[in-house]
């Protein structure tokens, strides 16, 4: 196993981009080296409380090192000790190099002429291959004769990237097979295709916050003297395709801020394709990024000119398809889903309501609800700041699951139920989430269940009946206020109509289960 030394310090410009977290910095290096077998073997860098760009020797620093495999850090002292600190260390490492125990370094804003001297010299002297970032600190080392094989600026570049670059230099000078680890649709590191990165689910509920935003100023926009508002709600409408396409780069392409200049190219170029156009042109600008990034990086471009390529580049090819090519078939196809509810609201609002209170429970068990209702109500509430199905989801999943954990805190039907109930029934109500607190229930008696498919049925007629729309994932408390204009109690009674329904239900339920065991 190849085995590489990281030198420096958290810079200048480095500093602004990544620097000042020397261990998130590392642990990215080291994540990216790991994927292609080569192994982390010392570590020498410091890392100061601010820029080095005219910073004084009285600024404050910690020396960062490798102790038997763990990051170690030193306590914090004067630049001026930490130097001294370091240069020791360097000079171990130096020795490493002479003995072949060291088959390569990174170079991190490193200081040549004197603090990193020695490792720099026994690197020139063995020939091993150098990476790094830092513009005159890389002149300086190869005016020393190193044999540098890749160099950059900082500028634009990310952790991510910048380890990219690196540890795929050192994997074409070894013939290492590499393949960058990147940020999966769930936050986890995940290798492989980038299309397994793509997750429609994972991508709407990230955005989700935009459209609770858009659902507020509305809101108050109705208040008096805040009129102002529904310009705010205009605004905020514009860019939710935007904030998808951002989203969808950002996670497919793995490359944090790269994919979020791409997504946001994109998606301002397939505004006009509302959400599915801007989640459409956001994958695609994903898609694009990484590939060129990984060409530029196989290339040996600077990592500067990968991050500009990847994200201007993917972000400007993924816009022109998704305005020219996407956009039109996007808006047809959303304004064909949101007609259909609407014809549906139109034939029998009460038969609509009922039905689809009745498949939400199903739905959401059966895995299918962020699949396929969620970006449904994303698209309604793209329209007008509302959505049917929003308030579906708010009466019948948040208030039927909420009034199954109330009987349960009230009608227990054993010891213990109690206290497990009541925290997913004050979240029901204080947060509008955690529809899954009622799960223990409905599985383990089926009157439950079907009181829960009861509830949601007749709720969601009622909600047809009142031709209610709504907004869901925001606090059942406060929902009601989101409803459509002149709603606001007739939403508020349909959400208390479930509750009571599910709580009555699953009270009697328990009855008859204490009634069995005492009986």
């Amino acid at each position: 196993m190849k085995r590489i030394a990281i030198i420096g310090s958290s810079g200048g410009n480095l500093h602004k981009q990544g620097g000042d977290n020397p261990a998130a910095m590392i642990q990215e290096i080291s994540k990216q080296a790991e994927s292609a077998g080569i192994e982390i073997g010392s570590i020498v860098f410091v890392g100061a409380a601010s820029s080095m760009d005219g910073i004084s020797i009285d600024t404050s620093a910690k020396l960062f090192t490798f102790e038997q495999g763990i990051l170690s850090v030193s306590e914090e002292a004067k630049l001026e000790e930490i130097n001294l600190q370091a240069k020791a260390a360097d000079n171990s490492l130096a020795n490493l190099i002479q003995e072949g125990k060291i088959d390569g370094m990174i170079l991190l804003s490193c200081d040549p002429k004197n603090v990193n001297n020695a490792s720099i010299k026994a690197a020139a002297e063995k020939r091993i291959p150098l990476a790094g970032t830092g513009g005159t600190s890389i002149a300086d080392a190869r005016s020393l004769g190193a044999n540098v094989i890749s160099a950059s600026g900082t500028t634009g570049t990310t952790n991510r990237t910048r380890a990219i670059a690196f540890i795929s230099a050192f994997a074409t000078e070894w013939d290492l097979k590499y393949m960058p680890v990147l940020g999966s649709s769930e936050g986890s590191s995940e290798q492989g295709s980038v299309w397994k990165r793509i997750n429609v689910r994972g991508i709407m509920l990230a955005s989700m916050p935009g459209f609770i935003a858009m659902a507020l100023a509305l809101a108050l926009s109705k208040f008096p003297g805040l009129s102002p508002m529904e310009d705010v709600f205009s605004k905020l409408v514009g860019i939710l395709p935007v904030i998808l396409a951002a989203i969808a780069a950002k996670k497919v392409s793995g490359l944090e801020e790269v994919g979020i200049v791409a997504g946001i190219v994109a998606g301002v170029l397939s505004v006009d394709g509302g959400i599915i156009g801007g989640l459409l042109a956001g994958i695609l600008a994903g898609i694009f990024s990484y590939y060129i990034i990984s060409f530029s990086f196989k290339k040996k471009f600077p990592a500067t000119t990968a991050n500009i390529a990847a994200g201007g580049l993917g972000g400007l090819a993924a816009g022109l398809i998704g305005l020219y090519l996407i956009a039109p078939v996007a808006l047809l196809f959303g304004n064909g889903v949101k007609g259909l509810i609407e014809a549906a609201l139109t034939y029998s609002p009460i038969l609509a309501g009922a039905v689809a209170g009745l498949l939400i429970w199903p739905s959401i068990i059966g895995g299918v609800y962020h699949a396929a209702i969620l970006p449904i109500v994303l698209l309604e509430m793209e329209s007008t700041g509302f959505s049917f199905l929003g308030a579906i989801d708010m009466t019948g999943l948040v208030m039927v699951s909420a009034g199954i954990t109330l009987a349960n805190v009230i009608f227990p039907r054993q010891k213990g139920d109690a206290a497990a109930a009541l925290p997913g029934f004050l979240i029901n109500i204080g947060f509008g989430t955690f529809v899954e607190a009622a799960y223990p229930f409905m599985f383990a008696d089926k009157i439950v269940f079907a009181g829960a498919l009861v509830a949601a049925a007749v709720s969601g007629a009622f909600v047809g009946l009142f031709d209610v729309k709504g907004t869901a994932y925001v606090p059942s408390i406060v929902a009601p206020g989101l409803a459509n204009e002149g709603n606001a109690l007739n939403f508020l009674i349909c959400m208390l109509i479930a509750l009571a329904v599910s709580f009555a239900i699953t009270a009697f339920a328990n009855r008859i289960s204490h009634n069995k065991v005492t009986g």
